[in-house]
């Protein structure tokens, strides 16, 4: 099924269903008011959410509205958990190879892994707010998981089993940041600001056969001011799959439903040492710092710009007949305050 969140004037929206070809929506508030609330009675609640994305499905409700992702927040406005991974190696390798460095042979074994401000995500539609161009402003478009209530030390099989709902995710990242947060030896803090998911929700049953070993088997376009940028496969050189990702961060605590976690910028090897532009008939990247490490290794120097005040991106996944799973993440960088 698809639920998306509406926005109501209330810090955690409005829950409802959403039909399986995005254009109606019906609210749910007799099933439960947020998705928050949802996920914590997923047990009790889900069958009926299901019943009525059937219902909405073949015509059946009345109280039918027009679905307007425009007036969607991310699906969890927020969440008690953000947690997103690097589980495509090949970013990593990247990006260690830019500036000369090894990477350590763990990186293949042991998921890398950060902790997200989640209190504030901004909609699928929300223009990117910042206060300056200038820090290096960073799309970088992935998959993430929503989980019901996990166990401190499940096993990455049995973890892969609670996830509750798949969503896109615009992980905004200031690259001018990172280098100064990382030195201090402590982690992304300002560096990495709200992210926005996309604005609908669905339940692996959506994919099909495209949900395969805890991954997602299509490929996840973004869009950066109307020309491709990247269309590379969720399901290939996912080194670490959503079962795994979900263990490592249960290790030793709790996750409560309705965590979030992230796969990281989705990368495809591409049989090559550093990829192919979709010029070049490659599958193009998942995030501009991927282009610019590239372009590093390979000239010397970086030559594509980081977004600038008046960009925009897309971000979206279709399914193997063409149409949208999720909705798309459309978005514009703007100056803060103006």
């Amino acid at each position: 099924m698809k639920l998306a969140t509406l926005k109501n004037g209330t810090r955690d929206g409005q829950l409802v269903v959403v039909s399986k070809d995005l254009q109606s929506a019906v609210a749910v508030t007799h099933i439960a008011p947020t998705m928050q609330a949802a996920l914590d009675n997923w047990d009790t609640v889900s069958m009926h959410l299901q019943a009525t994305y059937h219902a909405l499905n073949i015509g059946q409700l009345d109280d039918v509205m027009a679905f307007d992702a425009s007036q969607c927040e991310s699906p969890l406005p927020r969440a008690y958990q953000w947690a997103d991974g690097s589980a495509y190696v090949n970013h990593v390798e990247l990006v260690r190879k830019a500036r000369g460095a090894d990477m350590p042979d763990t990186f293949w074994t042991d998921p890398l892994m950060y902790q997200g401000g989640s209190d504030d995500f901004i909609g699928p539609e929300d223009d990117i707010l910042m206060p300056s161009d200038d820090w290096g402003i960073d799309f970088e478009a992935e998959v993430a998981v929503v989980t019901g209530d996990v166990p401190m030390g499940v096993s990455a099989l049995e973890a892969g089993n609670h996830v509750r709902l798949l969503m896109l995710v615009n992980d905004v990242s200031l690259r001018g940041l990172i280098p100064g947060e990382l030195a201090k030896g402590f982690g992304f803090f300002q560096s990495k600001p709200a992210s926005a998911f996309s604005p609908v929700a669905i339940t692996p049953d959506e994919l099909g056969d495209a949900w395969q070993g805890f991954k997602v088997a299509l490929p996840l376009m973004s869009t950066l001011n109307g020309e491709l940028f990247g269309k590379p496969d969720a399901g290939v050189d996912m080194t670490f799959d959503f079962g795994q990702l979900i263990a490592h961060a249960a290790k030793t605590r709790n996750l409560g439903a309705g965590a979030i976690i992230g796969s990281g910028t989705v990368s495809n090897k591409q049989g090559t040492d550093h990829g192919s532009a979709i010029k070049d008939g490659g599958v193009g990247y998942s995030c501009i710092a991927e282009v610019r490490m590239i372009e590093t290794i390979r000239d010397g120097k970086p030559s594509t710009p980081f977004m600038k005040f008046g960009d925009k991106i897309r971000i979206e996944m279709l399914d193997a007949q063409g149409v949208s799973l999720f909705g798309a993440i459309d978005q514009q960088v703007k100056e803060y305050g103006k």
